[in-house]
């Protein structure tokens, strides 16, 4: 394993670490500290030093997303985390909230000076009821020690942060989307242009950030932005959090350097701890469901945007899922695009249309109604919602279409053969499904 310094998961395993008290005991706010002597400008300079990317799947550089906020502007800009953490596959955010709240809360702030931003809202997921209610405690200790409200930790900058809880939505994990639900409106992505750096919440200029992007910034300021892009790869600055689940033999959420590959991940003793006995990796899915699954001797790559990119999927959320030889890849993709199917706003005719078609045909082919006209039709669908590749130019407002029809792009591509056994023998090869309707594998 790459040994890594750990930088978000420092204090996880520290009793009261979701504490002002503990969180300070060990170092914390030293960030903050440093960030209102340098001042609004080196802040920016030393995150775009840091080669910071975004953690919520894009991969976009933090700096330069914080650099189309316009200067100067009449209006207020607002500050709007993405804690509606959704994706399936991907559970790494909810453990920052769970047991770190202050890493985030002292981002916030460092990412308001920055902005010259003196309100920032966290979305939260409504299902994140224990999280919501540590993530308010600590919004509390913030205030009752000065470092939210009327001044900064003793200097003249005003910030107010609220906690605002979405009601299980998708959809809300995108950015407009998200804005929308903080109105009060329903949650359906906007055109853009305009961007929310420009038009954003309240039509004034806003920056949506990631829970873990925010959770960096504590330790880019406190150390440099030099120091940690080091920690990193060429284009990809510092560690990150990985969610593994699936068929291995220790699941978890994991921080691992950049460099690390998927079969480390897979396979090493403090990691991933390998496979159950007999069994043998089939495919992985690397980011989160939404990212075109890779094949078992695809797995030699590491954990970082470029090198999945290069692959022609996506590191995305960090969502690990790895499915064995055991696995009905079919099954599997029917339960990804149902979930699509049934999170589409609607909005837009390709995804409401084409989301629940693909799912029609998968449960044909999965129950052995399916013909080889089927799977043409299937990526038919799936190329009139977005094709494949490239990754990103959809045919819909928002990324919900690129993630509803990359998984059946690339599982057809990759795994037809399975497809056509289904079609062929007029039956699923594993047998039937032990776990309902839309159960299947171990996904």
């Amino acid at each position: 394993m790459i040994q890594v310094e750990k930088t978000i998961t420092r204090n996880w395993g520290k009793p009261g670490s979701h504490t002002l008290a503990v969180y300070r005991e060990a170092g914390g706010y030293a960030g903050l500290k440093k960030a209102l002597k340098i001042g609004r400008a080196q802040i920016t300079e030393e995150v775009k030093k840091s080669n910071l990317r975004g953690r919520g799947g894009a991969g976009f550089y933090t700096a330069v997303k914080w650099g189309f906020v316009p200067k100067n502007s009449s209006q207020p800009t607002y500050l709007a985390v993405n804690a509606d953490e959704s994706e399936p596959g991907t559970f790494k955010d909810r453990y920052i909230l769970e047991n770190d709240p202050h890493m985030l809360l002292e981002g916030i702030a460092i990412a308001a000076l920055a902005l010259d931003c003196h309100h920032a809202y966290i979305y939260t997921r409504g299902e994140f009821k224990r999280q919501a209610e540590i993530v308010n405690n600590a919004i509390a200790e913030a205030y009752r020690a000065g470092i939210l409200g009327d001044q900064m930790l003793g200097k003249d900058h005003r910030l107010d942060v609220y906690q605002v809880r979405g009601a299980g939505a998708y959809i809300c994990g995108e950015e407009t989307a998200l804005l929308e639900s903080l109105e009060g409106k329903k949650g359906w992505p906007r055109l853009k242009p305009p961007f929310p750096a420009v038009v954003g919440l309240f039509g004034a200029p806003t920056v949506v950030n990631n829970v873990e992007t925010l959770a960096a910034l504590p330790s880019i300021l406190e150390n440099g932005g030099e120091w940690y892009a080091r920690l990193g790869t060429e284009k990809s600055g510092g560690t990150r959090l990985i969610c593994l689940s699936g068929s291995v033999n220790r699941p978890g959420v994991y921080e691992v350097s950049m460099r690390t590959t998927l079969r480390e991940l897979i396979f090493d003793p403090e990691l991933g701890q390998g496979m159950p006995p007999g069994r043998s990796v089939k495919a992985v899915i690397p980011g989160g469901s939404s990212a075109p699954v890779l094949a078992a001797d695809e797995i030699d790559v590491a954990m970082e945007f470029e090198a999945l990119k290069e692959k022609q999927t996506m590191a995305g959320s960090g969502g690990v899922i790895v499915m064995d030889d055991s696995t009905c890849l079919v099954r599997c993709l029917w339960r990804i695009s149902r979930f699509y199917a049934e999170e589409s706003c609607g909005q837009c005719t390709p995804c409401r249309e084409g989301t629940p078609w693909q799912t029609r045909i998968l449960r044909k082919i999965e129950e052995g109604r399916g013909t080889p006209e089927d799977l043409s039709i299937l990526v038919n669908v799936a190329s009139a919602i977005a094709p494949y590749p490239p990754i990103g130019l959809g045919n819909t407002i928002c990324a919900l279409g690129d993630a509803a029809a990359l998984p059946v792009h690339s599982f057809v591509a990759k795994f037809r053969p399975e497809f056509l056994a289904h079609i062929d023998q007029k039956r699923c090869p594993f047998g039937e499904n032990p776990w309902g309707a839309f159960g299947g594998g171990r996904v």
